[in-house]
């Protein structure tokens, strides 16, 4: 068995089917939307075939919207191309345990074409590709993600049925830091905790936030790619252990008119061997510098992948502890980028992204801003004091439609991504706002039923 608690190789994987403990295996890739998607295997057939040979899936799965509708305008993937299948090869460095599906590992999967090139636009190869680019210079990206979720006493299904109005929250009031409000949600923090815990992953914390039944719990840093597979599996999971308690979750970035789910990203940059880059005696180096100010530089253009949805928007509201300009600060959470830690700890925490955000899709672009800014040296401006709701700033888009313009007019995101990804993209954009231009919704009903 591997060294974390929880994860296996195929040695461990076979003793535990010989033994008849595990059963099943779940080969899973991550799509668009940053879900879970794939097949569950007899853990016989998969150690027998698809450990050596991998398995196939429709290559639909890269071209769908959230609700799974076939839509055009892919060029990977149509009617007019017979939505064939692609390879979901397994990357053994992610099998392990799932303590709360009995008898059941997980492996998540890189996507390939049948002669075994990579899909470019599979969220996992974009990020592979950043990941790559910072090898080239020696460099390796450490990241780590707070995820807030909002817990409801209604099941999933009883929220489905309800059109998702009228949810009682698992606390009534402002739980931020509470212990007693935390106390009330322990059972089912508890076994989310133990249970990531069981699957691999390093649990640091678990607090209360802002919304009523709203929480955070938090995860130890880590290399990017591992970082965001467990940030993957965590939001299933949590879905699937509030589910056994009868409750639901989400992570959507804004359920009403109240505080937001968030995602902060925090980043920083290791040479191969290990040592930090981004200190410099007691301030930043003159990479950090770089880095920063190609956050900052790519920040405009690269928001859709930090903010995907038409409901990701809403969150940037003034004083939300969301962010609305594109500035940097010193341990300044009015600040887009927060610049937070000390020496080796010195790190870059993005706050744009919401609980929504595909977490391979916003690290890959965060990487591919700090590398802008890296090749081109640029110059780091200097930070900003005080309340950034207020500042002379560039705003963060306000709109999907506002997003998907800067990056359909982004060099940063084609020379980072290339052509291709940029168009998958922006094809996602146009999808969900056409499906949101056509949908009549509760406010307009309300607002203009009697009185128009």
């Amino acid at each position: 068995m591997a060294e974390r608690s929880g994860m296996l190789d195929l040695v461990g994987l076979r003793a535990l089917v010989d033994a008849g403990t595990v059963d099943t295996v779940v080969v899973a890739m991550t799509d668009m939307q940053g879900r879970l998607v794939g097949k569950r295997c007899s853990a016989r057939f998969f150690l027998d075939e698809v450990a050596e040979h991998a398995t196939e899936a429709c290559n639909y799965l890269l071209g769908v919207d959230v609700e799974m509708a076939t839509v055009g305008g892919y060029e990977i993937t149509s009617w007019e191309r017979g939505y064939g299948d692609f390879v979901l090869r397994p990357d053994f460095a992610t099998l392990r345990l799932l303590p709360w599906q009995p008898g059941t590992a997980l492996v998540l999967a890189d996507v390939e074409w049948l002669d075994g090139a990579p899909v470019p636009v599979s969220p996992r190869q974009v990020l592979r590709a950043q990941l790559d680019r910072l090898a080239e210079r020696g460099l390796e990206a450490f990241v780590g993600t707070e995820l807030e979720f909002m817990v409801f006493e209604d099941s999933f299904e009883s929220a489905w049925d309800n059109g998702y109005r009228g949810l009682t929250p698992a606390n009534r009031y402002n739980v931020d830091y509470s212990i007693l409000g935390g106390t009330r949600v322990e059972p089912l923090l508890r076994d989310i905790r133990t249970a990531m815990d069981g699957a691999g992953m390093y649990v640091e914390s678990a607090k209360g936030e802002c919304f009523p039944g709203q929480h955070e719990i938090a995860f130890r840093y880590g290399p990017a790619l591992s970082s965001c597979d467990d940030h993957t599996i965590y939001k299933t999971g949590a879905k699937d252990i509030a589910a056994a308690h009868g409750n639901s979750l989400t992570f959507m970035a804004k359920y009403d008119e109240r505080e937001g789910n968030s995602c902060h990203i925090h980043i920083s940059l290791r040479e191969r061997s290990g040592g930090p880059v981004f200190a410099s005696g007691d301030g930043m180096s003159p990479l950090m510098e770089h880095f920063l100010a190609g956050q900052l530089a790519g920040l405009r253009d690269l928001t859709y992948f930090f903010a995907p949805n038409i409901n990701s928007y809403k969150r940037y509201a003034p004083g939300s502890f969301a962010p609305t300009a594109v500035a940097w600060g010193t341990d300044n959470r009015t600040c887009a980028l927060r610049v937070v830690g000390h020496g080796p700890s010195l790190r870059v925490e993005n706050r744009v992204p919401g609980g929504d955000a595909n977490p391979y899709l916003a690290v890959a672009a965060l990487i591919a801003a700090g590398l802008h800014g890296i090749e081109n040296e640029l110059p780091l401006e200097p930070e900003l004091a005080g309340n950034a709701y207020t500042a002379d700033k560039p705003s963060v888009p306000a709109t999907l439609q506002e997003a998907a313009d800067a990056l359909a007019h982004s060099e940063i995101a084609r020379t980072a991504f290339g052509a291709d990804v940029v168009a998958h993209y922006l094809n996602a954009a146009r999808v969900e706002l056409a499906a949101f231009g056509s949908a009549v919704t509760d406010w307009e009903r309300t607002r203009g039923f009697e009185r128009f």
